[in-house]
């Protein structure tokens, strides 16, 4: 059972606080502040019943609850790594939420999307990360282009860089766009799906922090060890089962979380080819 599973979603809207750090906290919703137009999918900074204020990425949006648990799992992954990204939170959404908005295609996206969703917390004043304003220190970019690479996360290119600064440090932003092995692994059988989780990452090449990159070889040796099948389980624990419910080709949310830690070990394990091929593609 995953930890987060059993919490009861937005039960009386009540924000619920997990006893262990390790945990995500889950706030309510309260206000919707305005949308982030940026977004193909329309997230929206809203404010939540504990004071914050968050980035909140709806379930009813673009490739709904599977680009949830990408930038739950990706989000995650990078932190147990040491690469900053913002928290990640569970935020529950009333669907009274959308009553006073004028936009009938937010007020549609925020009905669509009442009970739990993601949210990530805002960084105010925070700027676009330019490669041209900061270049990055090479040791960094090495481990986010390899942290890209495990995640296959297609969306940091030079046109849409997907990083912040903020305090002076680079933050790693949006992570819906990782892990699109599973929008079609129904269709596969888990042998084949085994082998696509060792295939190279083919979008390093539009990677904005690419010829940043010096040393993938270093970055893996540092990185790999630190993702245990039991970090990654708890990684994969966090998933609320709601969101896992219903797939097809898989008896129950536990077998879906199965299926994401047998992949990303899997890619995890000895020989790497696709490292191989990121140190290629930086020489």
């Amino acid at each position: 059972m995953s930890v987060v599973e059993g919490i009861g979603g937005c039960d009386n809207g009540a924000a619920i606080r997990p006893l262990d750090h390790d945990l995500l906290r889950t706030v309510t919703a309260t206000r919707y502040v305005t949308p982030l137009r940026e977004g193909g999918s329309l997230p929206a900074i809203v404010e939540a019943d504990d004071l914050g204020t968050y980035v909140l990425k709806f379930r009813g949006a673009g490739q709904g609850r599977k680009a949830l648990v990408a930038e739950l799992v990706a989000g995650e992954i990078a932190r147990r790594l040491d690469l900053l990204v913002p928290e990640v939170v569970l935020a529950c959404l009333a669907p009274e939420l959308g009553r006073s908005e004028p936009d009938p295609e937010i007020q549609d996206l925020l009905k669509r999307s009442a009970g739990l969703n993601l949210a990530l917390d805002y960084l105010p004043g925070s700027l676009g990360f330019d490669p041209l304003v900061g270049p990055p220190d090479s040791g960094l970019a090495s481990r986010i282009v390899w942290f890209d690479a495990l995640v296959t996360n297609v969306d940091r290119t030079p046109r849409n860089t997907n990083l912040l600064i903020w305090h002076d440090r680079l933050w790693l932003i949006d992570h819906g766009a990782s892990l699109y092995f599973h929008h079609n692994w129904p269709a596969r059988d888990r042998t084949a799906l085994q082998a696509a989780s060792r295939r190279p990452f083919a979008a390093v090449g539009d990677h904005v922090l690419l010829p940043f990159a010096r040393s993938i070889l270093e970055a893996d040796a540092a990185l790999a060890s630190r993702l245990t099948p039991d970090v990654l389980r708890a990684v994969i624990d966090l998933i609320p089962a709601e969101w896992l419910a219903d797939e097809p080709g898989f008896a129950s949310a536990d077998e879906v979380r199965s299926a994401y830690v047998a992949y990303l070990s899997t890619r995890l394990r000895e020989p790497r080819a696709w490292v191989s091929a990121l140190e290629e593609a930086v020489e």
